[in-house]
């Protein structure tokens, strides 16, 4: 029987994630050699919303379009996990107080 989670085997989320390189890449030539989204894709081998959705943000990231840039989600996201963090660090000590 495997063991799950052991050392030798990376962790993994419910979807492969692509290298941030590789994704900025695919997006640029969609954007800059002004190819469609359905031909990169195809080249590529990922799903044309998957490219579609590394378009949009590539152009938010560049300053075309509006929208939160990767480095504000990013930023957000480490913001989020100190609040919970903090959250749980206060909640433990409220209940050691209490006895």
């Amino acid at each position: 029987m495997e063991e799950q989670g052991n050392a030798s085997s990376p962790r993994r989320r419910g979807r492969s994630r692509y290298p941030k390189e590789f994704r900025r890449d695919a997006a640029a030539l969609v954007i800059d050699q002004r190819r469609t989204v359905a031909d990169v894709a195809r080249q590529l081998g990922v799903v044309e919303q998957t490219l579609g959705n590394w378009v949009r943000q590539e152009r938010i990231d560049r300053g075309e379009r509006e929208g939160l840039s990767s480095e504000d989600r990013a930023r957000i996201s480490e913001l989020e996990r100190q609040v919970k963090r903090l959250t749980s660090e206060r909640d433990l000590l409220k209940r050691s107080v209490a006895f």
